[in-house]
């Protein structure tokens, strides 16, 4: 457990640096893995290979921290079951069908999500500003999606998107908890229930091994497919929810929420020069807008309800 002095000590560059990182790393996940999808595994194999690969290296931390079963099991199962397999699950299926900046935009409506949680499940009443926030994400979503020329996307592909984004919320909802659990300790766990998730829908006993022995096309060129599963593991996966939680810890929820919208963006570049996937003009000003609205529903929260 970090304990208060621990955080007072360290200095808020350290947390921002944190915050930047993990954006960083998540960012890569997806221009990453969906050349692994188009090589031939399936999006459910290649969420496996991530959580599975994942969660074996952070083992010893589970160990370590085992007694944060008995003080947060609720927090450590959420964490697993939405933040982890249910984001990346649906996150994958989606990509495979629909460009990596629309899916990881529309995951990111996970704060509106929440906001209409509260507004019509919990009937709590939120702010006009809240509102107005809300209204501009969904705007920026018709744009993103094209609705005005018939959704351009697969619209199986919209879908799994949503449920990325309604994964990413039901954690949000479960993130208020008071008890605090060290930040190995809660991307260690929550990686081993992702991990047994994704292997009961995945049955990994089927993949083709000798894929992995194979190049991938990555920016037009052969990429050796183990070094992109070793990307995904080790960066977008470890490190990026270690630095993640950490940032979380080290700054308030809102502000390190604030730096984690440099993932989309970074997404976007990457899939644009790792896989050529372009983004229209629409695309960019609807991306914008579901940034911006989803960042002021975010910070118009009830404090007990801001989250990351």
């Amino acid at each position: 457990m970090i304990g208060v002095r621990t955080l007072l000590a360290v200095p808020k560059s350290a947390g921002v640096t944190a915050a930047i990182v993990s954006a960083f790393c998540f960012g890569g996940s997806g221009p990453f893995a969906k050349p692994l999808i188009n090589a031939g595994f399936t999006p459910l194999q290649v969420a496996w290979l991530r959580l599975a690969g994942g969660a074996l290296l952070m083992l010893p931390f589970a160990v370590r921290h085992a007694g944060a079963v008995r003080a947060a099991p609720w927090l450590l199962l959420g964490y697993g079951v939405f933040a982890i397999a249910g984001v990346q699950i649906f996150y994958f299926a989606a990509i495979a069908s629909i460009p990596v900046a629309v899916a990881l935009l529309i995951e990111f409506l996970g704060p509106v999500l929440v906001l209409g949680w509260i507004r019509f499940v919990r009937r709590s009443p939120v702010t006009r500003r809240a509102a107005a926030g809300t209204a501009l994400a969904l705007v920026g979503l018709a744009c993103v999606v094209e609705i005005a020329a018939g959704l351009r996307f697969d619209g199986l592909g919209l879908l799994f998107a949503l449920a990325a984004a309604g994964c990413q919320a039901g954690y949000f909802l479960l993130s208020d908890s008071s008890v605090e659990v060290d930040p190995r300790a809660l991307a260690s766990y929550g990686l081993l229930v992702g991990a047994a998730i994704a292997t009961a829908v995945a049955r990994p006993w089927e993949l083709d091994w000798a894929l992995l022995a194979e190049p991938v096309e990555v920016a037009g060129a052969p990429f050796p497919a183990l070094l992109l599963v070793g990307w995904v593991v080790l960066v977008s996966t470890v490190l990026a929810y270690l630095t993640g939680i950490v940032a979380v810890r080290w700054l308030s929820p809102p502000v390190a929420g604030a730096v984690a919208f440099l993932e989309p963006v970074v997404a976007t570049v990457l899939a644009w020069l790792l896989l050529g996937e372009h983004v229209g003009p629409w695309q960019l000003a609807g991306g914008a807008l579901v940034l911006a609205g989803a960042f002021v529903a975010q910070r118009s929260a009830p404090a007990a309800e801001r989250w990351v």
